[in-house]
């Protein structure tokens, strides 16, 4: 059976960024996903399509294809009375390099990164890490299977089920702390936009494919 629309694919990868494996999944433990409803990068979905079981696969997404360019814009300022818990400032998690997750406008969980601090404020960069990067993605097919009816209206791990009410769409996920939104996937700590597959402690961005430790394809929430 070949990788097309509602086919469940479980698969393997390694992601290079700058010569650098940053994020593999393996034959025992791969990334799983419903093809075509935007669990993952559009391009990643675009160069996976077609193969079947035991097919292997070699490409590089730009920065385009991928987490996007740096944005300045999305490195900012916030007081330190926004770390408060409890109305205890988290001096702790104030440290440069720190990733802290933030809520974005829509209730969203999106990891920043600690890069200053100042007495009174805290200098953020909400830019996924893998910004600006090329992504170097190779692997193998696993398993390819047709969705069942529950799978396409539940989502492939019941992540359709437990929706928030934060302004409900179909294809909104949650994750502990957040809504994911239009098409999203979750994992903890923050919520996978626009076609991001997920992975635990980041978002895969379009068409990326992803797992522990790293993304292959979707952008970030906005």
């Amino acid at each position: 059976m070949n990788i097309g629309k509602n086919k469940v694919v479980e698969l393997c990868y390694e992601l290079t960024v700058d010569g650098e494996i940053v994020d593999k999944t393996t034959k025992e433990k791969p990334l799983d996903y419903i093809h075509g409803t935007g669990s993952l990068l559009e391009k990643f979905e675009k160069n996976v399509e077609g193969l079947e079981p035991g097919g292997k696969f070699s490409f590089t997404l730009t920065p385009a294809e991928g987490y996007g360019e740096v944005d300045p814009d999305r490195i900012i300022d916030l007081p330190k009375e926004a770390f408060a818990v409890n109305g205890q400032i988290r001096e702790d998690l104030l440290v440069p390099g720190t990733t802290i997750p933030m809520v974005n406008g829509r209730g969203g969980i999106v990891p920043g990164k600690v890069i200053e601090v100042s007495e009174s404020s805290v200098k953020m960069d909400l830019n996924s890490p893998m910004a600006g990067k090329t992504l170097n993605f190779t692997g193998e097919i696993v398993s390819v299977r047709e969705a069942t009816e529950k799978e396409l209206k539940e989502g492939l791990h019941g992540e359709y089920v437990h929706q928030c009410n934060c302004g409900g769409g179909h294809g909104e996920g949650h994750h502990e702390g957040g809504c994911c939104h239009g098409g999203e996937g979750h994992h903890e700590g923050g919520c996978c936009h626009e076609g991001e597959g997920h992975h635990e402690g980041g978002c895969c961005h379009e068409g990326e494919g992803h797992h522990e430790g790293g993304c292959c394809h979707g952008k970030d929430k906005k």
